[in-house]
């Protein structure tokens, strides 16, 4: 299979392993929560990029830490344009990024290559 495909995966079952782990997220389906995986990947790879090159002086300043709100901007970006995926505060995006971020990289043992 395609690595591609793989991470998809991955992210998809990442973020129904965080909806179960975090109070405030929700999705309506593991369709819906593999749907959000794929679009939370897509804006990984095209937004993320210039937010972090905007904010890198607030993330040098922090030590790192505007990452996780960087994070949770892209996870509360993935829920407005996925419909049946909610965050209910921004606070949960940024639980909710940080221990997605902790399931994805544990995931990422198991993925092949």
């Amino acid at each position: 299979m395609p690595e591609f495909l793989w991470r998809w995966l991955l992210n998809g079952i990442g973020l129904l392993i965080t909806v179960r782990l975090v109070g405030g997220l929700h999705v309506d389906s593991i369709w819906t929560g593999l749907l959000a995986g794929a679009v939370l990947g897509i804006v990984n790879a095209v937004i993320r990029p210039v937010l972090v090159f905007l904010s890198f002086p607030f993330t040098l300043i922090t030590l790192g830490l505007f990452t996780l709100v960087i994070n949770g901007l892209m996870l509360w970006l993935t829920a407005a344009l996925v419909p049946g995926f909610r965050i209910v505060s921004f606070g949960a995006a940024i639980v909710g990024a940080l221990v997605l971020s902790l399931v994805s990289w544990v995931l990422s043992w198991f993925l092949p290559g």
